[in-house]
């Protein structure tokens, strides 16, 4: 065991590591020169005025244009939730591919036959980007995770897949920003074409066991698009409200009904929200029925421009 002063001793160490980390991830470099940087923070969706400037054709071709490719991770361990998200909002992903750390006979997914979460993530993405065929867009998400993918194409509607975006609920952890799992990441062809090729590239984007400190999936992507002069942006709608949540619709009410009982519903959540994080099996199918199948009678919701679910999806 070792004595006060050992321990003393440790921590320096340890803190002086920690402090070369932290000064790595604030001094990255990029390939791409500043004045090139894709870099807005802050992505919103368009609003109705923006529509109105825009001609029927104009708006049909936007709409038939943005298709969406969602990769999602799963492991047998949480099986009621695979099924679920299989069975709910992913068929309306324009594809959906499931990811698996280990088959399983019950649900089909594309076995990696990789443990490490990150290991896994890479060569999940590194999958959807080489079969993409003309699908433009990558909605990245976990099966807790509830989407609402026509909302997603709604906020990439007039955005060009050709720029490298990286969109979703923008957080930061000291220097580096980075955007949550939890609450889904969207990339365009651009920004997952940048980043499959830094995975080639060991000492910029280290695969598992290769890294000094450990850091969650989402940190780590950071880090490598970062390096290709990728970053972080949070997706908002018109009047910049967050439409992606890291928590449950449950849990975003119940802290609004605190925070401003007097007008919760605009506390909560924005009408055009993407996602909801945190979800049960249960939750997910009564937001499948409040989102897709509850309609008030008779109610025009007077939108510009549809979206369609793919073939097959016979949830609506």
């Amino acid at each position: 065991m070792l004595s006060e002063g050992g321990s003393f001793i440790k921590g320096m160490v340890l803190g002086a590591v920690f402090c070369v980390v932290v000064s790595l991830l604030a001094n990255i470099t990029t390939e791409t020169k500043s004045d090139e940087h894709h870099h807005h923070h802050h992505v919103k969706a368009p609003s109705k005025d923006d529509l109105k400037r825009l001609t029927d054709d104009e708006i049909k071709e936007l709409s038939n244009q943005v298709r969406v490719s969602c990769v999602i991770m799963v492991h047998p361990k949480i099986l009621a939730y695979w099924a679920t998200a299989m069975d709910t909002w992913s068929k309306h992903c324009d594809k959906a591919v499931f990811y698996t750390s280990e088959a399983s006979k019950a649900l089909e997914a594309i076995d990696l036959n990789e443990k490490d979460d990150w290991a896994r993530l890479r060569k999940a993405l590194k999958h959807a980007y080489d079969n993409a065929g003309d699908l433009q867009w990558f909605f990245i998400a976990q099966p807790t995770t509830f989407a609402i993918i026509e909302n997603l194409k709604y906020l990439i509607l007039t955005k060009d897949p050709k720029e490298p975006f990286y969109l979703g609920h923008a957080m930061k952890s000291g220097e580096l920003e980075y955007v949550s799992y939890d609450s889904g990441i969207v990339l365009s062809y651009e920004a997952l074409k940048r980043l499959v090729d830094v995975f080639e590239d060991e000492d910029k984007c280290p695969d598992r066991g290769r890294a000094l400190w450990k850091l969650s999936e989402d940190k780590q992507l950071a880090v490598c698009l970062k390096y290709k002069g990728v970053f972080a942006e949070n997706g908002e709608d018109a009047h910049g409200k967050g439409l992606f949540n890291s928590k449950s619709i449950d849990s975003l009410i119940s802290t609004s009904l605190k925070d401003n009982p007097s007008n919760v519903v605009e506390g909560c959540c924005s009408d055009i929200a993407v996602t909801f994080g945190g979800m049960s099996p249960n939750q997910m199918q009564v937001m499948m029925f409040g989102v897709y199948r509850l309609r008030p009678y008779g109610h025009d919701f007077h939108d510009l421009l549809e979206f369609h679910p793919p073939g097959g999806s016979d949830n609506d």
